[in-house]
């Protein structure tokens, strides 16, 4: 379980090191004493609170009884919220508040747009995350069964995922519209992949990757499905990207970043992503995919 913690010692009358859960509930009681915020009119408090970030409304609770109570209202947390939220919801879920809202949509991605793309809040910092399904990327012969299989698996967040059966050009593009995205935010971009039993021809081969505006050159790393040997110390030039397991049991390798200056309200780019194997003639098989994410850079 995630705690947000903040160490709020100030003397005797008040001061003990606070936790919140993932639902944003203090763990720990608090010995309050007045604040200034405790003069305030509600409303503005809650103003103020709603300029922050989730994790600092939760820790600013830790204050004052009265910055606790307005912790807890839904006029802070509808702020958190996208601004689309009634239509990203399904009209039998109920939640008993917008907290209550704001974390299920941290912790449970949801499917939007016919299930092209899924949808889920930073919880810190209620930025925009996302997961393009690869049906919305141009994939070389992915619609030749001969080549590639659309399967289902009940491990992915999409109906169909493609599993490479064999190929020699491995290539793999994708165009996407930023403005479903938070605004004036750095973002990282990943690709979320297995491997199968009899995975072959991908063992030490840089792949060539790349994420950019359209129009622009975007800058090229490389990374390897396949990281089973030290043969692939050799590239260590080429800035190979190393791969990591996820918690959901999936494997992600970063193919760039790129910052997104508008969003809903403030206009939109188009960017654009590579992923191409520009080394090897041979035959590749066994890899399922399962989509593209962007997620805010870490700082």
């Amino acid at each position: 379980m995630q705690r947000w913690e903040k160490d709020v010692s100030g003397g005797s009358s008040m001061g003990q090191k606070l936790g919140f859960d993932s639902r944003g509930k203090g763990i720990e009681e608090i010995v309050s004493r007045l604040s200034p915020f405790d003069e305030l009119p509600e409303d503005c408090v809650s103003n103020i609170i709603s300029l922050t970030s989730p994790r600092d409304a939760c820790i600013a609770a830790s204050v004052s009884r009265t910055l606790r109570l307005t912790v807890q209202s839904d006029s802070v947390w509808e702020k958190f919220l996208p601004t689309e939220y009634a239509s990203l919801i399904h009209e039998w879920r109920v939640f008993l508040s917008k907290k209550e809202l704001y974390f299920s949509l941290c912790q449970v991605p949801i499917l939007i747009e016919d299930g092209q793309k899924s949808f889920w809040l930073e919880k810190a910092s209620a930025k925009r995350c996302l997961m393009l399904s690869p049906k919305q990327l141009v994939i070389t012969w992915g619609n030749s069964p001969q080549y590639w299989q659309w399967i289902s698996i009940p491990e992915s967040r999409f109906e169909k995922v493609p599993e490479l059966l064999d190929v020699c050009a491995f290539e793999i593009h994708g165009w996407m519209n930023t403005q479903i995205l938070s605004p004036r935010t750095h973002y990282s971009a990943y690709v979320v992949y297995k491997s199968r039993t009899g995975c072959y021809g991908f063992r030490d081969l840089p792949i060539q990757v790349g994420i950019g505006l359209v129009g622009q050159k975007p800058p090229k790393r490389f990374i390897c499905f396949d990281e089973s040997t030290d043969r692939i110390k050799k590239w260590a030039r080429r800035e190979l990207i190393k791969s990591h397991e996820r918690e959901d049991g999936w494997i992600e390798a970063g193919i760039g970043e790129f910052f997104n200056e508008g969003g809903l309200s403030l206009g939109c780019d188009e960017i654009e992503l590579s992923i191409v194997d520009i080394t090897s003639p041979y035959w590749k098989r066994g890899l399922v995919i399962q989509g593209i994410e962007f997620r805010p850079a870490k700082q």
